[in-house]
């Protein structure tokens, strides 16, 4: 695969960062991820946005525009030629002089094969544990996955799908995916602060709102158990169940109503985003 690294494109084999770089020295970055669809990145101004909300909370030179970057992307779409792929952009603290100082950063965007929620992983759902856990600097999409990959094991043991954050009696977010609740009076609601803003959360939340009542707003741990429905919104997972809390059955123990209708909603969105803006090689 071709990917771009700072100021050019380069087969994936080639492409390398200095050990000095604090991506590596103290894991300091951020990245971000989007995915496509027939060749079509969904949802990139969106993703675009979040990428330079996250360089602005670090503090770190982007190196590149809006429209260079997009540039970038559709040259990798036409030369790698993935009809369903995810891109990532990383942008990293750069070579430190001393370890600790931020340099200017490296630009890497990769682009691979990407893997997507069937409707039989979503038929399935997921059974997830809680861990009380506040990210650092939440707002920001950052490199930092330490509590995540450190719970991979508990996770196995406890065999469950996905480790839920809480602080303080309120649920947050997922490692790489946001939460929603339905109430018993058929609300849709997720975390409103103190969590990554997904694209994909923005999307439902859009589509409930048209649907449903949706608010974003403290969620507490007890409503979460009390919750008639429960499921995860992220890039490649679109929708998910959430079947089982702590070993508890969530409901019925099947996909909910209001989560199906958001699902086929949100496939409907995709579908037509992809329509109005056609990708031909």
């Amino acid at each position: 695969m071709i990917v771009f690294l700072n100021d050019r494109f380069v087969d994936e084999k080639e492409a390398f960062i200095g050990i000095s770089d604090l991506s590596i020295q103290r894991g300091f970055g951020i990245f971000d991820f989007f995915r496509t669809s027939n060749y079509v990145p969904l949802f990139i101004d969106d993703y675009f946005d979040r990428f330079f909300r996250s360089a602005d909370y670090l503090h770190l030179d982007p190196r590149k525009t809006r429209e260079d970057l997009r540039k970038i992307v559709f040259e990798l779409v036409d030369k790698n030629r993935i009809p369903t792929s995810g891109f990532k952009i990383i942008l990293t603290g750069g070579y430190s002089v001393d370890g600790f100082e931020p340099a200017t950063p490296n630009l890497i965007i990769t682009h691979q094969p990407a893997e997507i929620s069937s409707e039989a992983k979503f038929e399935k759902g997921i059974a997830i544990i809680l861990h009380e856990y506040l990210r650092d600097i939440p707002t920001a999409k950052s490199i930092n996955y330490l509590m995540a990959i450190y719970l991979r094991d508990k996770l196995i043991a406890q065999k469950a799908d996905d480790v839920l954050y809480f602080k303080d009696g309120c649920i947050l977010e997922f490692p790489r995916s946001n939460v929603f609740i339905v109430t018993k009076d058929k609300t849709v609601v997720t975390p409103a602060e103190n969590v990554l803003h997904g694209i994909t959360r923005k999307k439902v939340l859009e589509i409930a709102g048209n649907k449903y009542k949706a608010e974003a707003r403290a969620i507490t741990l007890s409503e979460l158990k009390a919750a008639s429905e429960v499921f995860l919104t992220s890039t490649t997972k679109r929708i998910l169940p959430v079947l089982k809390i702590d070993n508890v059955t969530v409901g019925n123990g099947e996909p909910g109503e209001i989560t199906r209708s958001l699902y086929g909603s949100f496939r409907e969105l995709e579908d037509e985003y992809c329509r109005k803006n056609p990708i031909t090689f």
